[in-house]
């Protein structure tokens, strides 16, 4: 985002504020050493692969360390065995959850207006801002009829407009995840990045540390996505605020009104720092809470309300389709 932005102003001072809120309902472990941010790519064999990064002020990435409660990571590569991209059949159901998803997933397009950045994208009928020899005939008449003596934006011209957004979708995958609640965010992961195939999708898994599936700007198929997740074993404490501080690096390279960042959790942040402040600092953040286990809604709330965004409850994968439909409506 913008360094100097309205938005990122406001959201420096909320973040200010909330350093003396409510105490969180439970008291989250320490860690003893630095969460690691790992990246997530194939191997040779097919199989998933876990890099540790880094934390060196060139990548932003974490320093390898032992692990932390999560699975275990080294400095050297560590795959997690077993074919993706239809080497081997994902499990049915997951697929039968994200195809049932997908289908029921309505999400609108964003809106287009004056500020859209221009020459790439869908064709566009827009007021002429310079640069444009392409003009609409049809809406430039209208526009003349209603006024006579038009000014120079009464001219209507077809320009390109690139009106992608850029989406950071965030998703727990610690102990308190697992079973069908990872086969949910699975087929979640899947389903929406086939309908935001227009868009810039990143993907971030997380449990104490965090793996990056994807980074904006990168294509990777729903089918990769939601095998990836499902390769990533369900296990550790959950660490709420380290991808939240990852969301907002990744975001901080567009511009705050194309950005979002989606939570999908049950909110159990038992280890690291307060995630509240780090929720202030992104331009939105939207919260899908899992309600079909332990969950910590009152945290969830907030951290929907400090990102301006909205809260949207799921309790099984039928639920998912019309809360992220509602979310992007917004």
């Amino acid at each position: 985002m913008e360094a100097d932005s309205p938005l990122r102003r406001r959201a420096n001072r909320q973040a200010g504020q909330v350093s003396g809120s409510t105490p969180l309902r439970r008291r989250p472990k320490q860690l003893e050493a630095e969460p690691q941010l790992l990246e997530a790519s194939r191997g040779g064999a097919g199989g998933l692969v876990l890099t540790g990064g880094r934390r060196d002020g060139r990548d932003g990435r974490a320093a390898p360390r032992p692990g932390s409660g999560g699975p275990a990571v080294t400095a050297e590569q560590g795959t997690l065995t077993g074919p993706l991209d239809g080497e081997a059949p994902a499990d049915p159901e997951t697929m039968r959850r994200a195809r049932q998803i997908a289908t029921r997933l309505a999400v609108p397009r964003p809106r287009r207006d004056i500020t859209a950045r221009r020459g790439l994208g869908e064709l566009a009928s827009l007021r002429y801002r310079d640069g444009s020899d392409d003009i609409d005939l049809d809406r430039t008449v209208e526009q003349l009829i209603e006024h006579p003596l038009p000014a120079e934006d009464d001219i209507i011209v077809r320009e390109r407009v690139r009106t992608r957004r850029s989406v950071l979708l965030l998703v727990d995958v610690s102990g308190s995840m697992r079973g069908e609640r990872v086969r949910t965010a699975a087929a979640t992961v899947g389903a929406l990045a086939a309908e935001l195939s227009r868009d810039d999708l990143a993907v971030v898994a997380f449990w104490s540390d965090a793996a990056i599936l994807s980074r904006l700007g990168q294509h990777v198929t729903p089918q990769s996505l939601l095998d990836m997740m499902l390769r990533i074993p369900a296990k550790g404490l959950t660490n709420i605020a380290f991808p939240l501080q990852a969301a907002a690096r990744e975001l901080a390279r567009v511009p705050a009104r194309d950005a979002r960042a989606v939570l999908l959790s049950d909110c159990v942040h038992n280890a690291g720092p307060d995630p509240r402040p780090f929720a202030a600092r992104l331009p939105r953040l939207d919260v899908l809470l899992d309600t079909s286990g332990e969950q910590d809604a009152d945290l969830a709330r907030e951290l929907a309300r400090l990102g301006r965004g909205r809260l949207r409850r799921i309790d099984t994968y039928t639920d998912v389709a019309p809360a992220l439909s509602a979310i992007f409506a917004y």
